[in-house]
């Protein structure tokens, strides 16, 4: 995975690359190529460029149009389907594939195939959305008020699953689910809520589409949770420090399966403050395995380590002969982070006023590899009680972590005890109300 900052100091603070430009002999029509590769051109240029008039037509084989207009609109409604959600862009669909497919029967069936498979996929992604929502509620109404340690409120995982790999397995499985309904122009529409080549212009949807982005990185903060909950639940410092080594070989499992997502959140999770100053549990830990995986999430040098890791698991996953091999399921806020300096780091535009294409080829790049990812099946079998644990059961917020905690480790200093007294006089007044 190529990494953000060599490619953004390839430019200057314009975004602009004085080595690539090419001059007016690689010049055609006002457009600019490398190695045959649009490098930029004005918006003006390229628009005269694709679209055909009276005497000219891009590709001048005009019996072949209505072909490539139909290869254009598979492609598009193929990776792009959440575009047709907006009510103007289907209304413009039907009626492009209307005047196709009364021009000539050949094309009437091609047509059809185009728009039942995006009705499909739209249909998928509504019944998917639900299912979130259903899933949300139950946990929101599973969820109980802290008042004391609540030992009789959940099992512990472990009585779930006590086989480390099977969970990885089922994590995994959660991980690839919601990637798959994640759209590449959900990440677009992360940071551009404007037309990206007009300040003054906003975009035809100009509405925030990114639930399904969003919901991936509520998973993962639920995930942390999840891990900081079950560990500081349990009374006994023999049982806590059981359950951090489950989740230390849970992880083990992710990095070795390529699930390096979950294996950050589960990392995440045992370094929230809660969890780590519970210092007498900890020193009964066997912390060798868990600081081999702290290195390979280790943030210093950009990510470097796990970044070696992630390029691995990548390119095992394109020489790979089966699917479990193919698994790579890369840390995704950094990936988010990745793209974000990418698009804010160089200019939309170079100084002359030319789309910077070279700029767009590489989101281009980093985007199209992750939906190579995401479109990998799984190949564990589910375990349907081990999900319905993972995605619904309770988890406690900030202050009832703390409280957990202090009740587990009492106090080491006055913000300690001065924070430990306020939690336990909210939690007295909820009990009282």
């Amino acid at each position: 995975m190529p990494q953000t900052p060599p490619f953004a100091a390839m430019f200057d603070s314009n975004g602009y690359n004085r080595n690539l430009y090419q001059s007016k002999e690689d010049s055609c029509g006002g457009l600019y190529y490398h190695d045959n590769n649009l490098l930029s051109g004005s918006l003006e240029a390229l628009i005269q460029h694709l679209v055909p008039t009276v005497d000219y037509y891009p590709d001048s084989r005009l019996r072949k149009i209505a072909p490539k207009i139909l290869q254009l609109l598979t492609e598009w409604t193929e990776t792009f389907p959440y575009d047709f959600r907006d009510e103007r862009m289907m209304r413009n669909l039907k009626e492009l594939t209307h005047r196709i497919a009364s021009g000539d029967e050949m094309y009437r069936k091609n047509v059809q195939q185009v728009t039942q498979s995006l009705i499909r996929k739209l249909a998928s992604l509504s019944q998917y959305e639900e299912v979130l929502a259903k899933i949300n509620a139950s946990s929101t109404d599973r969820l109980t008020v802290l008042k004391t340690k609540p030992q009789a409120i959940q099992r512990d995982i472990v009585t779930v699953c006590s086989d480390p790999y099977m969970l990885a397995q089922q994590l995994t499985h959660i991980e690839l689910e919601r990637l798959t309904y994640i759209g590449p122009q959900e990440f677009v529409q992360a940071f551009v809520q404007k037309d990206p080549l007009d300040n003054d212009k906003s975009c035809y949807g100009d509405r925030k589409k990114t639930r399904n982005l969003e919901a991936y990185v509520e998973w993962f903060n639920r995930l942390s949770y999840l891990v900081a909950t079950e560990i500081c639940m349990p009374v006994k410092k023999k049982h806590r420090a059981r359950m951090i080594e489950f989740f230390i070989d849970v992880a083990r499992e992710c990095f070795n399966i390529g699930n390096f997502n979950s294996l950050m959140a589960i990392i995440s999770g045992m370094n929230m403050s809660p969890v780590s100053r519970l210092k007498k549990t900890w020193s009964k830990v066997k912390t060798a395995k868990f600081d081999i995986l702290e290195h390979q999430m280790d943030p210093s040098s950009n990510f470097y380590n796990y970044r070696t890791a992630l390029r691995g698991a990548a390119q095992r996953s394109l020489t790979a002969h089966s699917n479990r091999e193919k698994i790579v399921i890369p840390f995704f806020s950094l990936l988010i982070k990745d793209i974000y300096f990418l698009n804010e780091g160089c200019a939309n535009r170079l100084p002359n006023g030319h789309v910077n294409f070279e700029k767009f080829w590489e989101l281009a790049k980093q985007v199209s590899e992750f939906m190579t990812w995401k479109q990998v099946e799984c190949p564990f079998e589910r375990d349907r009680k081990i999900l319905q644990y993972l995605l619904t059961v309770p988890v406690f917020s900030d202050d009832a972590l703390y409280l957990a905690s202090y009740e587990s480790e009492g106090p080491e200093n006055h913000i300690e005890k001065d924070r430990w007294k306020t939690l336990r006089s909210v939690s007295k007044g909820v009990c009282h109300q």
